[in-house]
């Protein structure tokens, strides 16, 4: 299976970027507010659809729409293979969208080894913890050890896309 176009569309709006004159500038993932050009770059320093900014990487002139999209089609190939490798029960394409959502978001480590995966893989699983598949998806609600109502966002709109197919 391969990341949907409907799934790369609606993961550009969860995702959202900050544009300037048509351009994609940095930004802090933490506030969404643009970074000063010349200001050293915060934690989290993000350019468009949720492009963690790495050690070499130079975005000072920013990105456009097309480049953009690129990095978010690169960025989502590691969240693909996370699914691919992890998941062995049969998905549809808005359930596989939505758990390439989530391993994108959470990180591989965090998506192999959690109880998502094993209640999608075992129908017969069960949780102490989370009592159910839909619990132990919005459990991924901290940014940074705090609850997050913008994670809590998200998870929803994931859950729906898994579970109802509403891209």
């Amino acid at each position: 299976m391969k990341f949907s176009e409907n799934g790369i569309k609606w993961l550009k709006k969860l995702e959202d970027s900050v544009v300037v004159r048509e351009r994609h500038i940095i930004y802090d993932d933490a506030t969404g507010k643009p970074v000063p050009v010349g200001v050293p770059l915060p934690v989290g320093a993000t350019i468009g659809y949720g492009h963690l900014i790495k050690p070499g990487e130079d975005f000072k002139s920013g990105i456009t729409e097309h480049q953009a999209v690129e990095l978010l089609r690169s960025d989502i190939a590691t969240a693909e293979r996370a699914v691919q490798d992890n998941i062995t029960a049969q998905m549809s394409q808005n359930q596989y969208d939505a758990l390439v959502s989530l391993a994108y978001n959470i990180g591989v480590g965090g998506f192999k080894n959690s109880t998502v995966v094993k209640y999608i893989n075992n129908p017969n699983f069960h949780s102490n913890i989370y009592p159910c598949l839909e619990s132990a998806w919005k459990a991924w609600k901290r940014s940074q050890g705090k609850v997050s109502q913008g994670l809590i966002n998200r998870r929803q709109k994931e859950w729906d896309l898994y579970a109802r197919g509403i891209y």
